[in-house]
């Protein structure tokens, strides 16, 4: 199975998608897919270069943000905002491992805003853009199960352990799903997320652990291509909500996969919106 399929080819003729963590790893291939399939592409990275490098090769439009900078956040929505009118697929992607704790510009756990935050800031700021048959696509993990919400200590205030705190952050994206879907799913928007799989990208940028099995011959086996993690994602943006998948789930391998158990909270996902709302001063 890979994330460029023909069966994909001319079927989101016209449609605009907006791929965050578009310039390296999964984003940059689902990025590729998604041109085969038609879309007006615009694509965010962190690296102006990087960004640009993709966005050239594929026709598309260049956004540079850094979701550790909130006003960065809103000059992208503000800028996505002026140039389309509608957008039919945003593709939550960009994401971070930081193996310790840093503080944003903004006051907020690093892992914690970039993974959360800044996508759930960027979402509710183009909901007037994104309307019905809209899509949007969280890129979560298996490493959920690793993770727990504990609404007295979000960022990890107490004790910083950076796999955990990672996975709560992925978490936090299928709980943000589950809200977004109830909130607006009746005007014909669908939230979706799935886990990508292990792949060999550029994301976990402060080392650890993780490098020391993507620079192995371990990890050349084990580890997905950035095209095979990508394949969910396309799939999702291309299938038919409702008869292809269910919006509001969570999906592994284009099938629907069992969350961490926190996940199925409809209490706690409406929590952690309001805080959310409050923590992105919306």
């Amino acid at each position: 199975m890979t994330a460029a399929g023909a069966s994909t080819a001319g079927c989101l003729e016209g449609q605009v998608v907006v791929i965050t963590g578009a310039s390296t790893g999964i984003g940059a291939a689902a990025a590729e897919a998604l041109a085969g399939a038609g879309a007006q592409l615009a694509l965010v990275g962190r690296s102006p270069e990087k960004t640009a490098a993709v966005a050239g090769r594929l026709r598309a439009t260049p956004f540079v943000c850094d979701f550790a900078r909130f006003d960065q956040v809103r000059r992208l929505a503000e800028d996505l905002s002026a140039r389309y009118e509608r957008i039919d697929v945003l593709a939550n992607n960009a994401g971070l491992l930081s193996r310790y704790r840093e503080v944003t510009p903004d006051g907020h756990e690093l892992t914690f805003q970039v993974n959360h935050l800044a996508p759930f800031l960027l979402t509710n700021l183009l909901l007037p853009r994104l309307g019905t048959g809209a899509r949007v696509i969280q890129t979560s993990s298996r490493a959920q199960h690793l993770g727990r919400v504990d609404k007295a200590d979000l960022e990890a205030g107490r004790r910083y352990r950076a796999f955990p705190v990672y996975g709560t952050t992925k978490l936090e994206n299928v709980l943000f799903t589950r809200e977004l879907q109830r909130r607006h799913g009746d005007r014909g928007l669908s939230a979706v997320a799935f886990h990508p799989g292990t792949v060999r990208t550029e994301f976990n940028r402060r080392g650890g652990a993780v490098n020391l099995l993507y620079n192995t011959p371990v990890g050349n086996l084990v580890l997905l291509t950035p095209a095979q993690g990508a394949d969910t994602l396309v799939w999702l943006a291309t299938s038919a909500p409702g008869r292809d998948f269910v919006p509001g789930g969570y999906y592994a391998r284009r099938r629907p996969s069992r969350p961490a158990r926190q996940a199925d909270d409809l209490d706690l996902a409406a929590w952690l919106w309001e805080r959310s709302a409050e923590l992105v001063g919306l």
